[in-house]
């Protein structure tokens, strides 16, 4: 199916419209192979969170929210396969339902599984890597048409024509692959048992415990957010998710001059009703790790978000370095958001091969004074080698991320192998790997 009105759309948050000239939704695998080898440039289009370019293209964008929702587990490898365009609450609530979990979710649940696999998007917490260090497997449309496997045991093969990359070198490179590498049709997730957590709110932990306990505290449980405006109230809001089959948290954060929230706090601007139940009440991991309800959508969607992951070592440094753009924050920032992510083994991960601290923006829908604002943060953050978000938006050059992303120039030689003719390219891929 071909829906005309491509050019007339534009990304979830309102700050990019696509020039696609068309946008398909097959419905099969079956018809994703065809598309793929009948059409000269194409580029996979998730659930449109991201705030650059990343899924733009002048020629056609593919969706896969046509496609059946597969979600099959194999409880004897703990292992499930789910179907590429489904969202994180699709999956999560289907595990749930059956007894299982996946070990991490990113704070909003409402996003592609494949999308935010291939863009390396992560939650929190000190042990959990990013969500695209759960991939075991990926079903791979290359540009051929052929469709391929690629796991880390050495089964990947080709289910139709062509062959499959079978190794763990492979699946690292595919794990954050930007759509350089072909359309993931399905994705192998690691699960484990269901766990219950429970989230607790504190507010204003002031500027100086923040900086001298940051580690302590974002250690102190599962997953652990701060929150702030680069203001004098500190970090506004501390969320502590307690997984409740490991040790409580520690951490006295009302001793260090926090209070405990009485009641439902947003992280932004918007009616409480959207958030995660907070409170300390025990529920499914499911419903406790996202911030937002799955069923609420989680802002208006008019805002841009930036992120860096600089290496935990250097996190309280790169703080402490952006608290004098406060007075450049206070008119465009909704919120920031500190979180821990474990180092990851995808190539072009955030967080790969190092330990992480992210640090995120959330900007009102402001292009220009955004774009300014992010060119300062990259500046002031230079020296401590941050990483920016695939998705989100920032100023790095071709050059930059080379430096950033040591796997780089190999992901890119890897891409130009498996897609000679650019089937995949776009001009947010011909920018940064070149």
């Amino acid at each position: 199916m071909t829906d005309v009105t491509a050019t007339q759309r534009t990304n979830w948050a309102g700050n990019l419209t696509y020039r696609a000239a068309a946008l398909e939704r097959p419905s099969s695998v079956a018809a994703v192979q065809e598309l793929v080898a009948s059409t000269p440039r194409l580029t996979a289009l998730g659930s449109t969170h991201s705030f650059n370019d990343i899924a733009d293209t002048e020629a056609v964008q593919v969706t896969l929210t046509d496609l059946p929702p597969v979600l099959e587990i194999d409880t004897a490898r703990r292992v499930v396969r789910v179907a590429a365009g489904m969202t994180h609450a699709q999956v999560a609530a289907g595990l749930e339902a059956r007894g299982w979990a996946l070990g991490n979710l990113a704070s909003l649940p409402h996003i592609s599984t494949a999308g935010a696999v291939a863009t390396g998007t992560h939650g929190s917490g000190v042990r959990n890597p990013s969500l695209a260090q759960a991939v075991v497997g990926l079903d791979v449309v290359r540009a051929d048409g052929s469709l391929v496997r690629v796991a880390p045991d050495g089964s990947g093969s080709g289910s139709d024509s062509g062959t499959g990359s079978g190794s763990a070198g492979d699946l690292d490179a595919h794990r954050v692959a930007l759509g350089a590498l072909g359309v993931v049709t399905a994705v192998e997730l690691a699960i484990e048992p269901s766990f219950q957590v429970a989230t607790t709110v504190h507010l204003d932990l002031p500027w100086d415990a923040v900086l001298e306990h940051f580690d302590a505290v974002m250690a102190d449980a599962y997953s652990v957010s701060m929150f702030t405006a680069f203001d004098d109230r500190g970090a506004r809001q501390v969320w502590t998710k307690h997984r409740m089959d490991e040790p409580a948290p520690s951490m006295d954060l009302v001793a260090l001059g926090a209070r405990r929230a009485t009641g439902p706090v947003h992280p932004g601007e918007n009616d409480t009703a959207g958030v995660t139940e907070q409170g300390g009440v025990p529920g499914p991991w499911s419903e406790r790790l996202p911030h937002f309800r799955s069923s609420f959508s989680p802002s208006t969607g008019a805002e841009i978000q930036a992120e860096y992951l600089v290496p935990a070592a250097s996190a309280v440094a790169a703080i402490q370095a952006l608290l004098p753009l406060h007075d450049l924050f206070a008119p465009i920032l909704i919120a920031a958001e500190f979180r821990t992510v474990a180092p990851d083994t995808a190539w072009l991960a955030p967080s790969s091969e190092r330990q992480s601290v992210g640090l995120h923006f959330t900007f009102r829908r402001d292009v220009s004074a955004v774009a300014a604002a992010v060119e300062q943060i990259e500046g002031v953050l230079a020296p401590f080698d941050p990483r920016p978000h695939w998705g989100k938006v920032s100023a790095a050059s071709p050059s930059r991320l080379h430096e950033a992303y040591p796997h780089l120039a190999a992901f890119a030689a890897l891409a130009r192998e498996l897609d000679p003719t650019g089937r995949f390219r776009n001009p947010f891929l011909e920018r940064m790997l070149s």
